[in-house]
């Protein structure tokens, strides 16, 4: 058999199948197929999002107000109140979580007793209970006093900054024990074996065999929790706390634009979800590297790739 009757040309490459000398058959011709579905499936979407975008056009919305006050001087300082407690808090949140996830893991009955206790009493109570427990604790202590360490007025210490830290941290550090410890225990035995085989201690272990390994179970809802952290912190406004909603909320009172401050505050989550939305994907991504075989493309990778797609390939 020749190798233009395999369908190869001379030189080994592929190429089009022609028809043996004399045959009555006409080569293939490869031709795409339409995919009628996706186009009449945007074309309904994008109707749908122009019926959206002229129903609010239609609304008694002034969106020159919207323009006017989306850098406004008390929005930016609520934008910079609202990534502060938000990244605060989530630190927090994280220092509590190794925390209690290894307590959770010990085997010593005692420390496992107790981070039980937290994780399903910070878990089992709304955010907002805990947020207006934290700010009227004065009703309970008049004074915090720790002895020779520090001792000072309930009111005075319990700020709403306090407050909101640590109503927003103490739960945030409930979801991330349960993140972390399944985490923890998605890394194989065999490697605490091993490392316990050349002399680590326990400690070593966790800090140079496990958490590393554990990370990439650990990262994507992490970024999930802080991404919520930011639209959360939201609530940290009944504390008395200026944030981006309260901050809004004020300047829509004092100017009558109440549902326009709405649409400010919005635009700005957007933007902040949005911002760390793309770093938690490279995170992401840079974790993933030697657990697949070809890492994830990128945001602009993706959208290139979109745009090839809608170009008709041409017919050999």
């Amino acid at each position: 058999m020749s190798d233009t009757t395999a369908g190869r040309t001379p030189e080994g490459t592929a190429g089009p199948a022609e028809p043996p000398p004399g045959s009555p058959y006409e080569a293939i011709r490869a031709i795409p197929v339409r995919h009628y579905g996706r186009w009449i499936a945007a074309v309904v979407v994008v109707a749908a999002l122009a019926l959206l975008a002229y129903g609010f056009s239609q609304g008694k919305i002034i969106w020159g107000t919207v323009g006017d006050k989306l850098f406004d001087h008390t929005v930016m300082t609520g934008v910079w109140h609202t990534v502060l407690i938000s990244v605060c808090a989530m630190a927090m949140g994280l220092v509590l979580g190794v925390l209690f996830a290894v307590m959770r893991l010990s085997k010593n009955p005692v420390t496992g007793a107790v981070s039980w206790l937290y994780i399903w009493f910070f878990r089992g109570t709304p955010v907002y209970v805990q947020l207006l427990m934290w700010f009227n604790l004065s009703l309970i202590f008049h004074t915090i006093n720790l002895g020779p360490i520090y001792k000072n007025d309930t009111v005075a210490v319990m700020t709403p900054f306090v407050a909101a830290l640590l109503g927003l941290g103490l739960n945030e550090g409930a979801y991330m024990a349960e993140i972390v410890r399944a985490g923890i225990q998605s890394v194989d035995e065999g490697q605490t074996e091993a490392s316990h085989a050349l002399g680590m201690t326990g400690a070593q272990t966790m800090r140079r065999i496990v958490l590393p390994q554990a990370m990439r179970v650990i990262i994507p809802p992490t970024g999930n929790e802080f991404i919520n952290m930011l639209k959360t912190s939201s609530l940290v406004s009944v504390v008395q706390y200026s944030e981006l909603l309260r901050a809004t909320s004020d300047i829509g009172i004092s100017s009558n634009a109440i549902m326009e401050m709405y649409f400010v505050a919005s635009l700005w989550y957007l933007v902040l979800t949005s911002v760390f939305s793309v770093g938690q994907y490279y995170l992401e991504r840079r974790y993933a590297r030697g657990s697949l075989r070809s890492l994830p493309l990128t945001p602009w990778q993706k959208v290139r790739a979109n745009l090839t797609t809608l170009r008709r390939p041409k017919v050999a």
